[in-house]
């Protein structure tokens, strides 16, 4: 599986990015897509992940109500819709696959098989 991620960049605290992840290869479909980050010093941590099959989503505390993941399937892509964009969300942003099947949707990193490169969200206060 590959993941290609996309659409970071710099936004003033209160405003909305959203971030992409396109995925390519095989048996893919069946996996689990979440998005992880990285602020500098500090250890990745879970963001959001959802089930590509079916309606399973999982949300950091630190982010429910502001964040949003969906797919878009004809596009084989993964999306995180950012809204009410604080400082403390700068991070480098991470998209990944988990290819465990089943209806648990992780939010531990090494539970993640496949990761794309980073695209770094900045917020501004």
């Amino acid at each position: 599986v590959q993941l290609q991620a996309s659409g970071g960049g710099l936004v003033q605290a209160g405003g909305s990015l959203r971030i992409s992840c396109a995925a390519s290869g095989r048996s893919y479909r069946t996996y689990t897509m979440g998005y992880f980050r990285q602020a500098p010093g500090k250890a990745r941590e879970f963001v959001a992940a959802l089930k590509w099959i079916g309606n399973n989503t999982r949300y950091a505390d630190s982010v429910k109500g502001r964040f949003t993941i969906s797919r878009d399937n004809a596009k084989n892509t993964i999306y995180l819709e950012m809204n009410n964009l604080k400082p403390e969300d700068t991070a480098v942003y991470y998209c990944a696959a988990d290819q465990s099947r089943g209806v648990v949707v992780s939010s531990l990193p090494s539970q993640y098989e496949y990761w794309g490169q980073g695209t770094l969200v900045t917020v501004s206060s």
